[in-house]
């Protein structure tokens, strides 16, 4: 899973101590030992399933090509 778009990296207590500690598109909790992706156009973290699905509506540039046919907030 290697994206130019996304940093992933296993959440640290560290790491959860200085950013929030939800999800930013669907607001589910992220536990220390999740593997979490920051996105580098949006500038949030993210959790896997939402990593996921942003990814298979982007280009190569990181652009959105596809929109989401229901916005949902649930992975």
């Amino acid at each position: 899973m290697s994206s130019p778009c996304f940093v992933s990296q296993v959440a640290t207590k560290e790491i959860l101590i200085r950013v929030t500690q939800v999800c930013a598109e669907c607001y589910s909790e992220l536990q220390e030992g999740d593997m979490i992706h920051y996105d580098m156009q949006q500038y949030r973290y993210l959790c896997d399933c939402c990593q996921q699905k942003l990814e298979s509506m982007m280009d190569e540039s990181c652009q959105i090509i596809q929109e989401e046919a229901e916005p949902s907030l649930f992975c």
